[in-house]
């Protein structure tokens, strides 16, 4: 048995090996079949490149140069117009991975003089974020004063400036990825910045800047690793709400706890569990979303999708590029051979604040039942700028609660349309509660004093409602109860289910799917008199996939025509489940 080091130098190797004929020969990446180039890829590629040689020593792969095609990517990003800042970040990383100093950097050497002068000229520019990309900015400074191209070292400020952001939107310390609205955009995006920027400091020229600004690092992503115990389902799947979830929700909590395991921020007595958890992310990631036949990362293929943004390209070089972090980093930890011992899995269920304040309270529930494997992870989280189902209120759990990625549905919660406002019971909340009920039953409760529509608005003088989630088991249970603070017209009502399945091929033996009985959904009360509707059929359609799998089923609970809600009045929506959890074989 190969060591996890070793094992993921190989499959750097091969995903390296099956990628690098798409690099042109001026530097930009010719993209997989039906995809489209991003502007920031030759940066991702540079990096990959990077780290491949800092983990190796190996100039060469596959008879190709490897300083001579991390110039060409370099000097493609650095001549990208408009600037692509993150790519500029990858790059410069990439570039510092090969030499912390101008004088023995055999990439810059490779350099023509007019590529140099543009390095310092977009390396100097400087910008602000509120959102995950103040990370690149701290990329850039560090990359600005390492290569000495600036006298004054702005990594420090940045990285509090940064925080300084952090305070001031989350009452408990995790990382709103900003955006217009509601504001509370937490998402993958969070542990992906704390990665990022313990990568750029890893490479910093001056190594008291790197010790100096840890403890503050560690602050707040010590709050990520927190959580995941309670985040990590026990067939190994990650982070699975949000954007970007999917293969990215297994790299950056691997490549954290990694981190954090090599910082001394995992107490000895706390490592069993997280090597175990380190073992499962993997084993998900490995026979996930890694062709091994072939050796490459599939993101992409006629069952399952995954975030719009992220090209089939960029995820393997990012792959490539966290696998020789990984195999550098495990054997500074000193990862175990063999399976570690860990305690049994217990029925839990848990409420992470992410931001409690007068306006909004923001969290995330998780639920996991020890007996039948049942894992949910349900966010109350802004969308951020684009509104997708993979960050609405219902309990995430692929293979038995799933949704369609990248497209809007409302799935597991009513939607209810007034006029021009259509509002759903997500995003924000106030009074969360979470409590154990009867005979070991967890339940999770907010209400909305006022209802908000799909564009993150308060629909003032509306209406309000008051949600609760019940677990018990495998059995859930979820009630919506709505006021009206005046006569108004409901205009239409719908309710959806999502039925998939997961990959036929691409899974993890034992990972949970749903049996011949399905999720034995019944409608116990429905004041908005509703009816289910024709099972609709999106087996071949390709705007239904999920990260994981492929929906096979849309069920739709409908009102269509008017109902006049009355104030004094309340109208309940009831909704039972007892799904047939199974245990996929892989």
């Amino acid at each position: 048995m190969h060591s996890f080091s070793e094992q993921c130098l190989d499959m750097a190797r091969s995903m390296l090996g099956h990628n690098l004929d798409s690099i042109q020969p001026d530097g930009t990446i010719l993209p997989a079949t039906g995809e489209h180039p991003r502007p920031d890829e030759p940066g991702h590629v540079a990096f990959a490149l990077g780290e491949f040689y800092r983990a190796t020593g190996e100039s060469t792969l596959k008879g190709y140069d490897l300083i001579d095609l991390a110039a060409r990517c370099i000097t493609a990003q650095m001549f990208t117009e408009p600037a692509a800042e993150n790519g500029l970040a990858y790059a410069s990383l990439g570039l510092l991975c090969f030499g912390p100093s101008k004088e023995r950097n055999p990439v810059w050497e490779r350099l023509v003089e007019e590529t140099k002068v543009r390095i310092d000229k977009q390396l100097l520019h400087r910008s602000d974020y509120d959102n995950h990309w103040q990370a690149f900015n701290i990329a850039k400074a560090v990359a600005r004063f390492s290569f000495g191209l600036s006298k004054k070292d702005e990594t420090s400020r940045l990285i509090e400036r940064m925080v300084d952001r952090i305070d001031q939107t989350s009452s408990t310390g995790f990382f709103d990825d900003a955006a217009t609205g509601l504001g509370g955009n937490f998402n993958l995006y969070g542990v992906m910045s704390f990665v990022f920027v313990r990568s750029a400091l890893q490479l910093h020229a001056n190594s008291g800047v790197r010790d100096r600004k840890l403890p503050t690092l560690r602050t707040y992503a010590e709050k990520y690793i927190k959580m995941m115990p309670d985040l990590v389902r026990a067939d190994g799947l990650g982070w699975a709400f949000g954007r970007a979830a999917g293969a990215y929700g297994q790299m950056h909590c691997i490549s954290l706890i990694l981190q954090g395991l090599r910082d001394g921020w995992i107490a000895d007595d706390q490592k069993p569990k997280y090597y175990d958890i380190l073992r499962r992310l993997f084993v998900y990631f490995y026979q996930t979303y890694l062709d091994q036949e072939h050796g490459f990362l599939d993101l992409r293929d006629d069952e399952r999708t995954a975030y719009n943004h992220h090209t089939t390209r960029m995820a393997n070089f990012d792959a490539a590029r966290y696998l020789c972090q990984w195999s550098r980093l495990a054997k500074v930890v000193q990862m175990p051979s063999s399976a570690p011992k860990t305690e049994p899995a217990r029925t839990s269920g848990r409420f992470v604040i992410f931001d409690k304040s007068n306006r909004k309270e923001q969290g995330l529930f998780l639920y996991r039942d020890a007996e039948s494997g049942l894992h949910a992870q349900i966010p109350l989280i802004s969308s951020g700028s684009s509104l997708t189902a993979d960050s609405l209120a219902f309990p995430h759990c692929p293979g038995v609660f799933d949704w369609p990625n990248n497209v809007y549905s409302p799935i597991m919660i009513p939607e209810l349309t007034f006029g021009e406002h259509v509002t759903i019971p997500a995003f924000y909340g106030k009074n969360c509660v979470t409590g154990l009920g009867l005979r070991n039953s967890f339940y999770f409760r907010y209400e909305q004093p006022e209802l908000i529509n799909t564009k993150e608005e308060f629909v003032k003088n509306l209406g309000s409602v008051k949600v609760q989630w019940n677990f018990a088991g495998a059995k859930l249970s979820c009630e919506f109860a709505y006021t009206v603070k005046q006569q108004v017209q409901l205009d239409k009502f719908r309710y959806m289910l999502a039925i998939a399945a997961p990959h036929s091929k691409y899974r993890v033996a034992g990972s949970l799917g749903l049996g011949q009985a399905g999720h034995r959904c019944t409608v116990q009360k429905d004041d908005f008199q509703a009816v289910w509707q024709e099972t609709e059929v999106v087996s071949q359609d390709p705007t239904y996939r999920t990260n994981y799998g492929k929906i096979h089923y849309l069920q739709h609970l409908v009102r269509d025509h008017p109902l006049i809600m009355r104030p004094g009045n309340v109208y309940r929506l009831v909704v039972n489940f007892e799904p047939d959890v199974v245990h996929v074989d892989g």
